[in-house]
């Protein structure tokens, strides 16, 4: 019971710090994800026993370029294109046990620490930036008064409904392994779960938006998958490092990088789909 109540208060906070930012402002959006990429490179670091401790100022310096100083979109684009890559060769590597990331150069691991942790932080504010227009939805300006607000909560009610669901149908109904070398614990079924949960949530979501329902389905989609990698991708980590969380944290869930993976491998698809939705 002493762990379930620890569960909770950690969970309580994690979330109440999230939608406070959201509802705030930019600015402390910003923050927020400038402090939650500091503890995640931290983790990250501990895991891949990446021993440059100068990480943690190149990661300020790319934050301060692309949040705080005006940049041309193109340069975004180049960021994304990057970090896109990064995360593909990180799939890739899932696929590949012969050569871990922890026994790669410092300077790759480097590399892929800044654009894999550092890089999907910063595209969460870039998100929020990206849809700050007032929203087009008049009958519920009342609630949310900037389509930024109603993505930032879509997207995050999206990646913890398929998490719920995932986990209660794979816990129900999981027969089939997903990735069972790097999680033995997730099934197919569980993803299929938690893909219809995702889109259930999508749908609602939609209402209060001023995109579609399609597009919101297909961003539902996108996250589902992309953060489901991006869970596998943190699990080998884990496994190649032999621990059971990438820290301690939060009392009750482990490290902070175990609740964003899946948040932070998807954000800069997420941005990329909306930059797509946009070009129609």
């Amino acid at each position: 019971m002493n762990e379930l109540f620890k569960r909770t208060i950690t969970g309580f906070i994690y979330v109440f710090l999230l939608l406070s930012a959201i509802m705030l402002n930019a600015d402390a959006f910003d923050f927020l994800f400038l402090s939650f990429g500091i503890i995640c490179l931290f983790e990250f670091k501990r895991l891949i026993r990446l021993k440059e401790l100068h990480i943690f100022l190149l990661f300020l310096l790319v934050w301060w370029l692309f949040i705080h100083l005006k940049t041309y979109p193109f340069s975004v684009y180049i960021l994304l294109l990057a970090t896109l890559l990064a995360n593909i060769y990180l799939t890739m590597m899932l696929f590949n046990e012969k050569t871990p990331i922890r026994k790669q150069s410092n300077n790759t691991k480097l590399l892929i620490s800044l654009l894999y942790i550092g890089g999907g932080c910063i595209f969460m504010p870039l998100i929020y930036k990206y849809e700050n227009n007032p929203n087009p939805n008049y009958f519920y300006q009342n609630i949310f008064n900037n389509e930024s607000q109603i993505t930032m909560i879509g997207l995050l009610c999206i990646i913890w409904a398929s998490d719920s669901f995932a986990y209660l149908t794979g816990k129900a109904f999981g027969k089939h392994k997903l990735f069972e070398r790097i999680s033995p614990k997730k099934t197919i079924e569980g993803f299929v779960g938690g893909l219809i949960g995702a889109m259930l949530i999508a749908t609602a979501i939609s209402y209060y938006s001023g995109r579609p329902l399609w597009q919101w389905l297909i961003l539902a989609v996108i996250l589902v998958v992309t953060g489901a990698v991006g869970d596998l991708v943190e699990s080998s980590f884990k496994r190649i490092a032999k621990v059971k969380d990438s820290g301690t944290i939060l009392p009750g869930h482990g490290g902070l990088l175990d609740r964003l993976d899946s948040l932070i491998f998807a954000s800069p698809f997420a941005y990329l789909t909306l930059l797509i939705f946009d070009l129609f």
